[in-house]
């Protein structure tokens, strides 16, 4: 196993599966040289069992490089990883060129929140949408929104031609179709947007690949957990259909629809003394979907509490549904807007990321490589994320 310093960083050159593993991550355990990604990684109790048992050479090399700062692992089989160096100087940028296509009700309300909210991080917000009246509207409204004698304090709003989306840092996919009406009685819309929704993220993935695409691909639409997937498989096939790894790397695909799961568990918590725990200690793990999994606690985990705050936190968009809207407003500030800008600032948030073949949401970060949280889970938490996940893995 190979090993470099650059500056302060050390870096962990190995070869591993690339349908399996990422290709730059964030090395926090020493455990993590031991064995290939798992579900486990979100677990300490696991990791330190792995890192008790592995050889003492490779603990004591992990041990002193984490001892003397950030560590990265990078996965050889990813041969873009040889470009780790350029990697990195990027992910110091102060701001990024932020570009987003589909400016329907969700895209159009994350583009309003990043102009808002994103001064710090953002250079420029780049549109692309198939009706070219639309990116006129939107380019005209929000560079019309300043603050007197400061007309350069947000981010300027550019309109792209689509040979232009992948010329930025951070693509944002918001494009959909298919989401039934109003009043239909469905039980999870999320899953009826699947099939037309992954044909679409599909193209575009694809033309990820072309452009050599080195930023993040950043998923908002529905389902975003499978279409993160989707998006993954597309950019790495070949014209034969098969897998051949010259696509987007796992980590440079994230899904954002679990951070209003987590915003929906605190709106009731808030509102039922039951569930406080949850502001404090609470957690989310999974998809934006029937297999969410809300914990009341890490270390006081209840059961019984948790399964019924996550029940209130799938129903949130029904109860929307009832008055007579669509739940959009939320997802697409709490999910995308507010978790995209986290992202941007190497800032803890809630996206779906890549473990072991399957993109599934936790807390998370990007400072050198993306970060997982590991946390000491009670085992019967871990057994209903393990269900969400196998979930996931079953959707093709």
């Amino acid at each position: 196993m190979e090993q470099k310093i650059i500056g302060n960083t050390t870096v962990f050159f190995i070869e591993r599966c690339c349908e399996k593993n990422k290709g730059i991550l964030a090395l926090t355990h020493p455990a993590m040289l031991a064995e290939e990604e798992t579900l486990r990684w979100l677990d300490n109790f696991h990791l330190d069992d792995i890192a008790a048992n592995m050889d003492a050479d490779l603990r004591t090399a992990a041990e002193n490089a984490l001892s003397q700062g950030p560590v990265l692992l990078a996965n050889t089989a990813w041969k873009t990883v040889g470009e780790w160096e350029e990697w990195l100087r990027k992910e110091k940028k102060q701001k990024k060129r932020v570009h987003l296509l589909a400016l329907g009700d969700v895209g159009s309300t994350v583009l309003t929140a990043l102009k808002l909210m994103g001064n710090d991080c953002i250079e420029t917000l780049g549109i692309y949408d198939v009706n070219p009246n639309v990116c006129a509207r939107w380019e005209t409204e929000l560079n019309q929104a300043a603050f007197p004698w400061d007309y350069d304090a947000l981010p300027t709003v550019e309109i792209l031609t689509e040979e232009q989306l992948f010329d930025c840092d951070m693509f944002v996919f918001c494009a959909s179709k298919g989401i039934p009406p109003v009043g239909t009685q469905v039980k999870d819309v999320r899953m009826v947007q699947y099939e037309a929704n992954k044909g679409i993220v599909s193209v575009f993935a694809k033309k990820a690949r072309v452009a050599r695409f080195d930023g993040l691909f950043a998923v908002v639409s529905d389902p975003v957990d499978p279409l993160c997937r989707a998006a993954f498989l597309a950019s790495n096939e070949d014209e034969e259909g098969n897998f051949d790894g010259k696509g987007l790397r796992p980590e440079q695909i994230q899904g954002y629809g679990l951070g209003v799961m987590n915003a929906r568990a605190a709106y009731y918590a808030k509102q039922n003394q039951e569930f406080t725990d949850f502001l404090t200690e609470g957690r989310a793990f999974g998809p934006h979907g029937q297999d969410l999994v809300i914990a009341n606690s890490i270390e006081n985990y209840d059961d019984t509490r948790s399964k019924a705050l996550t029940k209130l936190a799938i129903e949130a968009n029904l109860r929307m549904r009832e008055l007579g809207f669509k739940p959009y407003v939320a997802p697409a500030i709490s999910s995308a807007a507010i978790s995209l800008l986290l992202t941007l600032r190497g800032e803890w948030h809630y996206s779906s990321n890549f473990l072991n073949g399957v993109y599934m949401g936790s807390k998370n970060r990007t400072v050198h490589g993306v970060e997982v949280e590991s946390l000491p889970l009670p085992e019967a938490l871990f057994q209903r994320i393990q269900k969400a996940y196998d979930g996931l893995e079953m959707i093709r």
